[in-house]
């Protein structure tokens, strides 16, 4: 028993970030240590990315079509249930 205690209080957290587990968007969590990840973010050096209108053109019609196509597959799954609610459930 007195060796099982050792081990647990042998643990040390020495504060460092091995993977950084947040995600961009994503409210932060409550119990923050400031310290640790403001010189995190301090390192990190992100260069803008610019893009030409031609390629936000782009982008903006690959979201566009994408939901486009979740909605038609959305309606028209749901028009089906309609119509096999109407044509057998109901009969």
């Amino acid at each position: 028993m007195a060796e099982d205690k050792r081990e647990k209080q042998d643990f040390y957290d020495d504060g460092r970030i091995i993977a950084d587990m947040s995600i961009d968007g994503m409210p932060g969590s409550i119990f923050r240590r400031k310290s640790s990840v403001q010189s995190w973010r301090k390192n990190d050096k992100t260069d803008d990315i610019k893009l030409t209108k031609e390629e936000r053109r782009t982008i903006m019609q690959g979201v566009a079509a994408s939901y486009i196509i979740f909605g038609v597959v959305f309606f028209g799954l749901f028009a089906l249930f309609i119509l096999f609610c109407i044509k057998i459930w109901f009969k």
